[in-house]
């Protein structure tokens, strides 16, 4: 029970009491028999001719006894499969609120485009004749995130948020490598706050990770971080709006004071969708973020996958952007009366790119997921999407305050509203 004490009545909880939600969800299925036990071995679900007689050369291999695989007919196993289902408890069956990431609705006609033949059966080893459909929606769902991030390219490849992470600090290495910095610069600086899955990242290439504090307010003090800056900085990883579920309301000083220092700027995109269409990274000094198209951009989240998190880079990382990207044919060389045509780059001639980093060319899947999420919206709808997001997350922030507590104070949130479990001891 929330704690209620000195709250008048008709607040709050009594006030929800008496205007209760219902999710849909009646509870869940868990009592089903092993397939083992429902199954008879003289039972099949198809009919087929008895084989001709032929003999076996398997010697000591040969089978001498039925192994006991049950039979059922189709409807049964369907049956059994299904109320298996029942016993997961997911999005389709009521709230489900996974972590820190956004939630969103993920509309089921983006699922059918997904899984139209054109997208859902081709092979990335096809000719780039036969998939120039495919390559369109990865060259404008690329053009997309340049656009609402304000960045100079983009790798669309990275297959989750912590691939995409992997591909934007491979970047800087790669840019420090260019530099003959990369045996001086080691060291990555990661605030509390940041996303947990940063410090990782940055030890598996092989920096040094050293830690920033955060202020009382839950954000990065940029005089702490300069006391932090030095010779040896490589990049800063930090996540806007933070873990906190805060915006980093210094982020243009933090971002001059790294570069000031020959540092990079690594952003971690997983809370975009709080600023999505209401400001650029790019014009908050960031050189690399990865974006979650399962949490922005309406794909089913949660499950173990599937995850693409492309990354953008500054005009500083661009000439490192792994490989393949697609490029657009010279519009001069294409009869304006056809359509666009399309090619898939895999090498290019400089040493600057980081390589590939993907069997691949990316989750092909995702990308017309969140192709039809952004057509379908618009510029004017993602902002939309952004705002209602932020507005929610304040509504329970305001709901909740006086019932639990708030660990940075009542003030505005971003993705979410955090509290912590002070209140239990009062």
């Amino acid at each position: 029970m929330l704690h209620t004490k000195d709250r008048a009545a008709d607040q709050g909880y009594a006030a929800f009491a008496e205007r209760p939600t219902f999710t849909g969800n009646r509870g869940l299925q868990i009592e089903e028999a092993l397939i083992f036990e429902t199954g008879r071995i003289e039972t099949t679900g198809i009919d087929i001719a008895d084989p001709p007689p032929f003999e076996l050369h398997l010697g000591r291999f040969e089978r001498k006894a039925a192994i006991g695989l049950p039979g059922l007919t189709e409807p049964e196993a369907m049956r059994h499969f299904v109320r298996l289902s029942q016993k997961n408890y997911a999005i389709d069956a009521g709230m489900y609120p996974l972590g820190s990431c956004t939630m969103k609705h993920n509309p089921r006609l983006n699922e059918k485009m997904a899984r139209l033949p054109g997208f859902g059966d081709v092979h990335p080893l096809q000719p780039a004749s036969t998939v120039q459909g495919a390559l369109e929606v990865i060259h404008e769902v690329a053009r997309w995130l340049m656009v609402l991030t304000g960045m100079d390219a983009v790798a669309m490849p990275p297959k989750a948020g912590a691939h995409g992470e992997l591909c934007g600090m491979m970047a800087i290495r790669t840019a420090l490598e260019a530099r003959g910095e990369a045996t001086t610069r080691t060291t990555v600086l990661v605030p509390e706050s940041a996303h947990g899955t940063n410090p990782a990242t940055a030890a598996l290439i092989g920096f040094a990770v050293r830690s920033i504090p955060a202020r009382a307010d839950g954000t990065v003090d940029p005089d702490v971080l300069r006391q932090r800056l030095g010779a040896d900085v490589a990049a800063i990883m930090l996540t806007n709006p933070n873990t906190c579920g805060l915006f980093e309301k210094d982020i243009l000083p933090i971002a001059d004071a790294v570069h000031e220092a020959g540092a990079y700027f690594y952003c971690d995109g997983a809370n975009f969708n709080a600023i999505m269409g209401k400001v650029r990274p790019g014009d908050l000094g960031i050189d690399a973020m990865h974006i979650n198209l399962h949490k922005t951009f309406s794909t089913p989240h949660g499950g173990g996958g599937p995850g693409a998190g492309p990354v953008v880079l500054s005009k500083r990382l661009s000439p490192h952007a792994p490989v393949p990207f697609v490029a657009a044919l010279d519009d001069s060389t294409v009869d304006a009366e056809k359509p666009r045509r399309f090619r898939l780059v895999e090498s290019v001639e400089t040493a600057d790119s980081l390589g590939r980093i993907s069997a691949f060319h990316g989750q092909m899947g995702m990308f017309v997921r969140a192709l039809s999420y952004m057509l379908s919206h618009g510029a004017d709808g993602l902002r939309q999407a952004a705002e209602d997001a932020v507005l929610n997350a304040n509504y329970i922030r305001a709901c909740l305050a006086d019932l639990m507590s708030l660990p940075f104070g009542n003030r505005p949130c971003m993705h979410e509203a955090l509290f912590d479990d002070r209140w239990l001891k009062d």
